[in-house]
């Protein structure tokens, strides 16, 4: 079956047009056509090649990783003397905690590259943020376009369903009476008669309407048709998903609008909160970081190294999930409706002139139910004439028929505001509004999202291998215990006094002591910032 290649008012943005030019390749590395067959084996194998490529990504961060690790490790074991030379070479012009000259300046290099990978780190939490909430906008937008759809398919249902009821009355009950009434008049029982006639026919030509409605009965025939045969729909305002009149053997279509809506808001919710958990586990392990460098928390480091790892295999996951997820929805969104047509078609049986009509809902075209509305609407008209007629000429010879004709009346009236309503709803305009807005909404705010959080999970992954990268280079400049205990002990003996005081208190009683400024003969001990001179002494009596 020939499908659709144009959507009137929709045009497939450039982001799902270069997504969708991209190679496919298969597990055998053989190139495969990039048309949307989500059930397909070999369609499926294109878009595991491509989430592959984030676990190649993955490995090589891993590798990188592995090698600064085993460059820190090994490779600084033989440095340390050297180093030892240099830090007492250095220890006299340094300050902090004793570093300096080239040594100081390969710690400054390391820290400052692990504060530039958790800025980059915190630049891509920004962004899927902003990715989460636009793709949570599409997805929303979507589910209110298929709820305002499956309302619409409802309610056309619903009133359906209360016009062959009404009918059904009419006929059952008030029309019986009525060629009761009339056995002796012939021209008023053939009146009757007629509008009965009528009346089955409107019900046949309505119960021919169907609309992607394959749990319900459409072929009813003469015999068939009973109260009990149609189960409508309720129809509900669009923001509560609309639910089948469970029965024994109804259940609702898989590809139903009203389905489909509420599978896609239990799955956007699961997949929403699952991306601020992941946002929020990577803030909390940048901050921390940038808090453990500040306070030298060795302690603190080392946990955060262990979330970083987690970190990393969950964003190069979460990018090649998000790598398939771009991928198939571009190949969607480029040709969305030869999706539509097919799965539509293939289960629930809708015919491809219906669904032409509702999907592109084109001026040129007329509608598949012109004819059947068309028919019934002269059907019930020719009702009404029978039954005026009988009004002027029979309630004068038969006043007990009034009752009947009068409950005949009141049916049609409201089988005729049924109708009119049902009219405007089979327009194409409105399904087809919410089609257009489903995929907008879609292709437009959900592949933007999804873009976005592609781009987080990348800069995010980059940013934790370097910071994996760099933290163990961060570990040498802080001071370790010994060093810690040997400074507390020099600090507690003065603390008053600091570091550099106490060296240059050393080095001036290696020089010998200075002479009092303040030096008169035969004076004692003087205060040091005494300027009284001493009182002299008197002789002895």
């Amino acid at each position: 079956m020939a499908a659709m290649t144009t959507v009137p008012s929709y045009t497939p943005s450039l982001w799902v047009r270069v997504c969708h030019a991209l190679p496919r390749l298969d597990l055998t590395m053989q190139m495969k056509d990039n048309i949307f067959v989500p059930d397909s084996w070999e369609y499926q194998q294109t878009l595991l090649v491509l989430s592959s490529l984030s676990a190649i990504a993955l490995v090589i961060s891993l590798l990188v990783v592995l090698s600064f690790l085993i460059h820190y490790c090994c490779c600084h074991r033989g440095d340390r003397s050297e180093g030892s030379e240099e830090e007492e070479e250095d220890e006299d012009a340094s300050t902090g905690h004793g570093y300096s000259g080239k040594k100081g300046r390969g710690i400054c290099c390391v820290t400052w590259v692990a504060v530039a990978a958790v800025t980059l780190c915190c630049v891509a939490i920004g962004i899927g943020f902003y990715g989460n909430s636009e793709a949570n906008d599409g997805m929303y937008q979507l589910t209110s376009s298929l709820l305002t759809a499956n309302y619409t398919l409802a309610s056309i249902d619903l009133l359906i369903s209360d016009t062959i009821s009404g009918l059904q009355l009419s006929v059952s009950s008030p029309l019986t009476s009525l060629e009761e009434l009339f056995t002796g008049s012939k021209p008023f029982l053939v009146s009757t008669r007629n509008c009965r006639r009528l009346s089955e026919n409107v019900i046949n030509l309505l119960s021919s309407i169907s609309l992607a409605r394959s749990s319900l009965d459409t072929g009813l025939g003469n015999d068939s048709i009973s109260g009990a045969s149609i189960i409508p729909l309720t129809p509900v305002p669009p923001s509560v998903a609309p639910t089948v009149v469970p029965t024994s053997s109804l259940m609702p279509s898989p590809f139903s609008p009203g389905w489909a809506a509420n599978t896609l808001m239990v799955n956007e919710d699961y997949r929403w909160l699952s991306y601020v958990l992941l946002l929020l586990l990577d803030l909390i392990v940048c901050l921390f970081i940038l808090l453990g460098l500040a306070k030298q928390a060795r302690w603190l480091l080392i946990l955060m190294t262990v979330l970083a790892w987690l970190a990393l295999f969950l964003s190069w996951g979460s990018l090649g999930l998000e790598t398939a997820t771009v991928v198939a929805l571009s190949d969607f969104c480029s040709d969305p409706n030869t999706f539509v047509v097919n799965s539509t078609h293939f289960n629930t049986g809708t015919s491809s002139d219906v669904l032409d009509y509702y999907l592109t809902c084109s001026r040129r075209m007329n509608s598949p139910f012109q004819q059947l509305l068309t028919q019934s609407q002269r059907a019930l008209s020719n009702i009404h004439t029978h039954l005026s007629s009988l009004e002027r000429n029979a309630l004068t010879q038969f006043p007990k028929a009034e009752k009947s004709l009068r409950e005949v009346q009141q049916i049609l009236n409201s089988t005729e505001g049924n109708f009119h309503q049902l009219v405007a709803l089979l327009n194409c305009r409105g399904l087809n509004k919410d089609y257009i807005d489903s995929l907008k909404g879609l292709c437009y705010d959900g592949m933007e999202g999804l873009l976005y959080l592609s781009l987080y999970s990348f800069l995010s992954a980059l940013a934790f291998t370097a910071i994996l990268c760099s933290l163990p280079g961060a570990w040498r400049s802080f001071p370790s215990e010994s060093e810690e205990y040997e400074d507390s002990d020099s600090e507690s003996e003065d603390p008053f006094t600091s570091h550099q005081a106490r060296r240059q208190t050393a080095s001036g009683s290696q020089r010998g002591a200075m002479a009092p400024f303040y030096n008169y003969p035969g004076a004692g001990w003087t205060p040091p910032f005494s300027s009284a001179p001493p009182l002299p002494t008197l002789p002895a009596c």
